[in-house]
């Protein structure tokens, strides 16, 4: 989701699972343009991730169709009311569901340990949302698609990162400086490298430190 930009880059918001693993990062955008996009912060506990792209890596055809979206309050949601969600559901492109808010605050453990509250909603959530956007009828952000309960005697329970919860991390997230990686060429180095300190060099390091007393 695309949630803010700067002088020099578009600032995204996904799920930390969904780039925690990854070497490189790319974007596809609406016109099937990619570009590399780079880290900003991630969170495991809340399953958040904030990633940015450079505006000089991307066209200015590109840059016409881009929408930064607005995030809504989550904390006023209501039972019944019709949310709408979109992915990349099953990886076959951008795709739209819509439904209503079957639950909130709906406390649930994910297969990596940790506890959440989130959205439930009817809307389809299918592998391949995770990190879009879950939106209210006025098409602000009010949720961040993030799993799913599946199996075939479980249908209709998808879930989403209440965007309340978590704007105040998303904020922190956005400013921070970006991590671009660097050529080798252009690495800096600190000037120091690792030993094992053996029992030999411990007792010359003892030795030394004797004779400077000493002396």
């Amino acid at each position: 989701i695309i949630i803010g930009e700067t002088d020099d880059e578009y600032i995204i918001v996904t799920n930390n699972h969904v780039v925690a693993d990854a070497d490189e990062l790319e974007i596809t955008f609406i016109d099937d343009t990619t570009a590399p996009a780079y880290l900003k912060g991630l969170d495991a506990s809340t399953d958040v991730a904030v990633i940015a792209v450079m505006k000089s890596d991307l066209d200015e055809s590109t840059i016409k169709q881009i929408k930064v979206a607005e995030l809504g309050d989550s904390n006023s949601l209501v039972l019944g009311q019709n949310v709408i969600a979109i992915g990349n559901a099953l990886g076959y492109g951008q795709s739209v569901t819509t439904g209503i808010v079957s639950a909130l605050d709906r406390e649930i453990t994910t297969s990596d340990g940790n506890t959440q509250h989130y959205i439930q909603t009817d809307a389809a959530i299918n592998p391949g949302n995770s990190g879009g956007a879950l939106l209210n009828m006025a098409g602000q952000v009010i949720g961040i698609n993030s799993n799913k309960i599946g199996g075939s005697s479980v249908e209709g329970m998808g879930y989403a990162i209440p965007i309340s919860a978590v704007r105040e991390t998303i904020e922190e997230f956005m400013g921070r400086d970006t991590l671009i990686e660097v050529d080798e060429d252009d690495v800096g180095y600190i000037g120091i490298y690792m030993q094992e300190v053996t029992q030999e060099i411990s007792e010359i390091q003892a030795l030394e430190g004797e004779r400077r007393i000493l002396d």
